[in-house]
């Protein structure tokens, strides 16, 4: 169990609280490229660890990222012109760019002061790997732009797409470095479906602690070899895992890993970033691979309520789950991996009650994320530097899956995979 104040330090997000804070000195995702496809076109809402903001593609393709509201009379910049460099209140006229530099006030005398002092709150952004990705921390605390190794594979190889969650960030987060439930939320008996990491549902966990934040190991018995899996979690809000195997035990035509970035909307709300890459260069991940991953995994383009990220299994009909499918093999009832574990994070309310917890053995990642973000939450509060800030703690890690004699040591057998290769 957690205490009920530590539970509390961490699952609130916004501006002045201590996970707030502790986000906010790393770079997270904003909103895809694609949701911003073109130059002074239409404006984009953005909602981020509990901030309103507004995000546009200016005239030379930067895009910006401001507060919602406008610092004259706080009209919405969302209904703003966006043109000739700069988002254009329209309310007034006043004109600000990516900086949040106000470029024109029409409405005050010519040569007025006043537009000097005033600027709209702005954070800078990048983009990679087809997300525009921005810093919300103290600007003499920015970082150097993330560097993950799906981010430097090239477009050809790699996909990514994110999914809106009606919970907080941490019992998303918690599910997606969870190991165990895999051996029973996701098992599907129907024609011989299972998977292979659901055979064994005691897996054996390792955990080791690393300057980035840690990688895990599950083993897990599969007939008469192990199972092994091995996970790589990077602070705050980030994890690779590799599941290449499958079903099958075999090395499928696409070699991927893939995994997840959660991102805080607000304290009961959540983005969960899916990315997949290939890692073999002579190996593209094509979109129709990509797409019928998603598919399968309840998050396809059917499987969205039309213009939003929002998906139409959900709490209001129950996630679809049937009963009898459930007998006859489906563990859970619901259709999609994704889904089955949306129905169990946002089913457990918008914010757990950690306090009312009775953690065993296959939990000790869980802890051990717990205890990390605990601990940089302090960090932060002494002006100490926390964990995974430099890329060059992370950039070289990866996941890796294989299955392995009982006799062999997996350690020498992972000794290459677990290295990156873009």
């Amino acid at each position: 169990m957690l205490r009920q104040e530590d539970n509390e330090r961490l699952v609130r997000v916004g501006p002045g609280t201590p996970m707030g804070e502790l986000m906010r000195r790393y770079w997270q995702p904003a909103l895809l490229s694609s949701e911003l496809p073109e130059p002074d076109g239409a404006p984009v809402r953005v909602r981020l660890l509990g901030e309103d903001l507004i995000a546009f593609r200016d005239t030379d393709g930067n895009v910006g990222l401001v507060d919602a509201f406008c610092p004259h009379r706080r009209a919405p910049m969302f209904f703003g012109r966006n043109e000739e460099c700069g988002l254009r209140c329209v309310y007034h006229g006043w004109k600000f760019d990516r900086q949040g530099d106000c470029v024109d006030m029409p409405s005050e005398p010519s040569g007025t002061p006043l537009q000097a002092k005033v600027k709209i709150k702005a954070y800078p952004c990048i983009e990679k790997g087809g997300a525009v990705w921005t810093y919300m921390g103290p600007k003499d605390k920015q970082p150097p732009a993330p560097d993950h190794e799906w981010l430097r594979a090239p477009e050809t190889h790699r996909f990514v797409s994110k999914t809106f969650e009606a919970c907080n960030y941490l019992q998303a987060l918690e599910g997606g470095l969870d190991t165990a439930h895999v051996s029973f939320l996701h098992r599907d008996g129907r024609n011989d479906g299972t998977l292979l990491a659901a055979i064994d549902g005691a897996p054996r966990l390792d955990v080791e602690v690393t300057d980035y934040g840690y990688y895990y190991v599950s083993t897990r018995k599969a007939h008469d070899k192990n199972y092994v899996r091995l996970y790589q979690y990077v602070m705050p809000n980030h994890q690779m895992r590799s599941n290449v195997l499958g079903h099958t035990g075999k090395r499928p035509k696409v070699p991927k890993i893939d995994g997840h970035v959660w991102v805080p909307i607000d304290d009961e709300n959540v983005w969960v970033w899916n990315f997949m890459y290939s890692y073999d260069a002579s190996t593209p991940l094509d979109s129709d691979f990509a797409w019928n991953y998603e598919t399968a995994a309840g998050r396809g383009p059917d499987d969205l309520i039309p213009g939003t990220f929002k998906l139409k299994a959900n709490m209001s009909n129950n996630y679809n789950v049937d009963r009898e499918t459930q007998k006859k093999g489906l563990f859970a009832g619901i259709e999609g991996i994704n889904t089955q574990d949306f129905a169990l994070q946002e089913g457990m309310g918008s914010i757990v009650d950690r306090s009312k917890e009775f953690l065993g053995t296959t939990d000790r990642a869980i802890v051990t994320l717990r205890r990390l973000l605990l601990d940089a939450t302090r960090a932060v509060e002494n002006g100490e530097t926390p964990r995974g800030l430099d890329p060059k703690t992370y950039a070289h890690v990866r996941a890796h899956d294989e299955l392995v004699s009982p006799d062999e040591d997996w350690r020498k057998l992972f000794d290459k995979e677990g290295v990156a290769r873009w």
